[in-house]
């Protein structure tokens, strides 16, 4: 028989991937654009792009587009997203005790 993966195991897939982590705890202080999340994560500019666009298809990341020139983009947490707060804290906590 078949398992299909649960919505936690997937979770902690996308998590375990290079940047997810840096990604969400810079949400977790608010609404970013894609060169400020580059700045604070130092991830390249495509490890970034796909990261945000798995985090944005697991519904814990939105994305805004703005109709200006120049364009503008806001990346922030969804309701889903906020609700990790609590868990990223702990895992940092966590961290320390390795």
């Amino acid at each position: 028989m078949l398992e299909v993966e649960r919505p936690i195991e997937v979770f902690l897939e996308i998590l375990g991937r290079r940047g997810s982590f840096p990604i969400l705890w810079a949400l977790v202080r608010g609404p970013q654009r894609f060169s400020a999340l580059q700045q604070e994560t130092g991830l390249p500019p495509r490890t970034l792009s796909l990261r945000l666009k798995e985090l944005e298809d697991f519904a814990l990341v939105s994305r805004t587009a703005y109709p200006q020139v120049p364009p503008r983009v806001d990346y922030a947490l969804t309701k889903k997203g906020e609700g990790l707060k609590g868990a990223l804290e702990a895992l940092l906590e966590w961290e320390k005790t390795l």
